[in-house]
């Protein structure tokens, strides 16, 4: 669950951002099948986990296990994906939740 936790955490933090990207300019933005050809052949990066955010925007996090890079997309319904975050030492975790009653 570990991994689970970190993937959501990652996906809340880009809910958060979904307005913002949408009212960035489009400089960080291009049709999605472009930024995911460039995520998988450019970094090594595949998707890990997918939200729905605000406005129906998709969001997903793509990482490399070998490279350990990361990056987070918003996609809006019109089909733009924007590039919200990225970084290294991605880590899948699989952490247990805490008991009910009990702080994690």
């Amino acid at each position: 669950m570990k991994g689970r936790s970190r993937l959501f955490i990652l996906t809340a933090l880009a809910l958060c951002f979904a307005s913002q990207v949408a009212a960035q300019s489009m400089r960080n933005c291009a049709p999605r099948d472009s930024v995911v050809q460039r995520l998988t052949e450019g970094y090594g990066e595949t998707r890990q986990s997918v939200g729905l955010g605000r406005d129906n925007a998709l969001v997903e996090v793509f990482a490399s296990d070998q490279s350990g890079s990361w990056t987070i997309t918003i996609t809006m319904p019109n089909g733009t994906t924007c590039l919200v975050a990225s970084g290294q030492s991605f880590e899948t975790l699989a952490e247990v939740l805490p008991e009910d009653g009990k702080d994690a």
